[in-house]
């Protein structure tokens, strides 16, 4: 294993952006149309290029940039499936000023929703 461990010495490694491009890889790899298998192999390869690249700063830079779109996805998923479960009980409401998400148990008429973060109050129905 030591060898492996002087073999990577000053290469960028795994990544996040390196994970999704090998998982991308994977799922394309799965479509019966040949030319499919190409692009999964070149996806493939360019996830080892990036893992054995010696330009650091380069790779952080696209692995920055890949974050930003893909936080914004994976949080909308997650705030998603995270109301399902308490849909019949609670009903969720955003702050107009701060974005605060808020819930609020369903049934209770028309009520006066005061946001604890920055104290701003709204009249919603539940």
């Amino acid at each position: 294993m030591n060898w492996m461990q002087r073999m990577m010495m000053g290469r960028y490694g795994g990544d996040q952006m390196g994970i999704g491009i090998l998982i991308l890889s994977m799922v394309i790899n799965f479509v019966p149309f040949w030319p499919a298998r190409i692009v999964s192999i070149l996806l493939l390869a360019w996830a080892v290029f990036r893992m054995f690249s010696r330009n650091i700063a380069r790779r952080r830079m696209e692995n920055e940039k890949f974050l930003r779109v893909w936080y914004p996805v994976k949080n909308f998923f997650v705030r998603l499936f995270k109301r399902r479960p308490d849909a019949k009980t609670h009903k969720h409401f955003r702050c107009p000023k701060c974005r605060q998400e808020l819930r609020v148990p369903r049934g209770k008429g028309k009520i006066v929703i005061t946001c604890p973060k920055c104290g701003t109050k709204m009249t919603k129905r539940t």
